[in-house]
């Protein structure tokens, strides 16, 4: 678990609860090797020289506004004194975190990066969040205000969406998946049955949950999003932003272009494959009028029994709130309906309740350590609610401190029992009645009887709103996540590491750290050991051509295009990679 020490933080990080610090994790920025940056640097090269013309301008202004280098991978900390002036904040998480987490966070304003980088081989694309992704697609657009305002809001309404079981035992699989794939020396064998899971798993989810379709939604506007025309589109989403395969091929004819509209949240999407459609906004503000349409839908703002049905269904921890306010958090396991409505509901296990987002003392999980039920509703034949009758009325029905009375409720159910005090909120309205010597029925049959414990039963018409996870976040302990070890190979042999070196050097050249380095010995010795490496013989190209040196650029074309012939997999991305070499001479001619 998470030591708030090992990280640096600022006003943003410190306003964050503890169950969201539990995924941050220091980001080590020595780990990164000379490999890990030339990787950076090439995707960051390339995705620039293009992005320019393709993407919305939002990203160009803000790569320099968001402290995004191209030639370095950017540092946590540098990063938080450019994105202070904007209001937000980003840390380095530990790879794929829960759906509601990675929401959580960005309604508090803070984006998460995943700080492991792609292997070389992974260059073009990895199924696992990495820096590249999240560091180089999600940060520079969020210095555009009303994409911020987007992505905060989508976060605070995103993480109130319920989740089924099925959804979190995909989102396992998944994380299980990008770990092993990214993994030096997985074996072939264990990635396909991990494949194979997830595939199975992505087929037979059922009726999808309503994080399901906001993921949804998410994935066709923040990750693969378009904006503008449907006939002349700009990018926008990160996943675009950091494919440098996927952001040319998004742009052709071959990939349908749609209006995006609340359907996008019905559309399922495949991460191992290019997707056949992508949805264009015409503008930021659009995305946050469907945010808006797709939140009426949710059971925050209907709850209801559909609504309870959802949370019963998730067996994660939910709150319902009633019409006073009175909010229950817990796992919910039961609810009895009459007439379409819900007339009494139960958790089991630890349960808290709240008002406004703050527990109300004296009814914590200490307090409900095995679960809470309570009727909602009207009682039966008096058309005044128990929330709307002012101290007079409750006398008249006798509900007053001292009374043994039966409460009848539509639906059939009875509370019987001495009330021995009332909660109310600031306002005077009666948010709880306990009772003692308590016993509460349907239709006859025991649901509860005390047994010397009180019993508090909550004050509510209806269930105005259901959500994901608990009102009160100081309620319950949510600090559970243990930190999985990094993605980064751990085994590395002396010929990989002799590599690095080599790239080091390069690259120490390049930043006049050591001139005393000699390009033509690391060609020499590359060619030789490293007959398959590609990256580093296209930097040395580069600074072949800026030196003038038309001999050994020459030598290193003629050796790559033995590298092309050997491994054809790579060959446009070492064409690419001279053509950005040959472009920019090109100009400072």
């Amino acid at each position: 678990m998470m030591n708030d020490k090992a990280y640096e933080s600022n006003p943003v990080l410190d306003k964050l609860p503890k169950h969201l610090r539990q995924y941050i994790k220091p980001q080590n920025y020595e780990d990164y090797t000379a490999i890990d940056q030339a990787v950076w640097r090439y995707v960051m090269r390339k995705n620039v020289d293009y992005l320019s013309t393709v993407a919305d301008d939002s990203y160009v202004e803000g790569l320099q506004k968001t402290g995004i280098s191209i030639d370095h991978i950017p540092n946590m900390y540098g990063m938080n004194r450019i994105l202070k002036e904007i209001g937000w904040a980003a840390v380095a998480v530990d790879g794929f975190i829960p759906p509601a987490a990675f929401m959580e966070f960005q309604a508090y304003n803070v984006l998460v990066i995943a700080s492991d980088i792609r292997q070389l081989e992974n260059i073009e694309y990895t199924p696992a969040p990495d820096i590249i992704h999240e560091g180089a697609g999600h940060a520079p657009i969020i210095a555009n205000p009303e994409y911020a305002e987007y992505l905060r809001r989508f976060g605070e309404i995103g993480c109130k969406a319920i989740s089924s079981a099925k959804d979190y035992e995909l989102y396992e699989a998944v994380r299980h998946l990008s770990i092993i794939k990214e993994a030096d020396g997985t074996p072939e064998a264990d990635i396909k049955i991990a494949e194979e899971k997830v595939e199975n798993l992505q087929q037979n989810m059922g009726e999808p949950s309503e994080m399901a379709l906001i993921r949804n939604l998410h994935w066709w506007t923040v990750e693969y999003g378009l904006i503008g025309s449907v006939t002349q589109p700009k990018i926008y989403g990160a996943g675009l932003l950091s494919s440098i395969g996927e952001s040319a091929w998004c742009m052709t004819n071959e990939v349908k272009k749609i209006p995006y509209t609340l359907a996008a949240a019905h559309t399922e999407f495949d991460i191992t494959k290019p997707q056949p459609q992508l949805f264009v906004t015409p503008n930021f503000a659009h995305l946050s009028q469907v945010l808006e349409d797709f939140a009426n839908t949710m059971a925050l703002r209907k709850g209801g029994l559909e609504g309870i049905q959802k949370l019963i269904d998730s067996k994660e921890l939910c709150t319902v709130e009633l019409s006073t306010g009175l909010q229950i958090s817990g796992n919910f396991t039961k609810v009895i309906a009459h007439e379409g409505k819900p007339v009494y509901i139960q958790t089991a296990g630890k349960t808290a309740l709240a008002y406004h987002e703050k527990e109300l003392i004296g009814h914590g999980i200490e307090k409900h350590a095995t679960g809470f039920g309570t009727p909602v509703g009207k009682l039966k034949g008096i058309n005044l609610a128990i929330e709307d009758m002012g101290p007079r009325d409750l006398k008249a029905y006798n509900i007053f401190e001292g009374e043994t009375i039966t409460l009848e409720f539509e639906g059939e159910i009875k509370i019987s029992g001495k009330i021995i005090t009332g909660t109310r909120n600031l306002q005077g309205k009666i948010l709880l009645v306990t009772f003692e010597k308590c016993m509460v029925t349907h239709n006859d049959a025991v649901i509860f009887k005390s047994d010397g414990e009180t019993y508090s039963m909550a004050v509510g018409e209806a269930v105005v709103s259901c959500f994901n996870g608990p009102a009160d976040v100081t309620s319950f302990n949510m600090v559970t996540h243990e930190l999985s070890t990094s993605t980064a190979p751990s085994n590395i042999d002396n010929a990989r590491k002799r590599l690095e070196k080599l790239y080091q050097r390069i690259r120490d050249w390049r930043e006049n750290k050591d001139r005393t380095v000699s390009r033509s010995k690391i060609f020499e010795e590359l060619q030789e050991k490293y007959p398959n490496d590609w990256l580093l013989s296209v930097e040395l190209y580069e600074l072949a051509q800026l030196d003038g040196k038309r001999q050994l650029a020459e030598a290193i074309k003629v050796h790559l295009e033995h590298v092309k012939l050997e491994n054809p997999k790579v060959g446009h991305l070492i064409d690419d990679g001279l053509a950005l070499v040959d472009q920019a001479n090109t100009l400072k001619v």
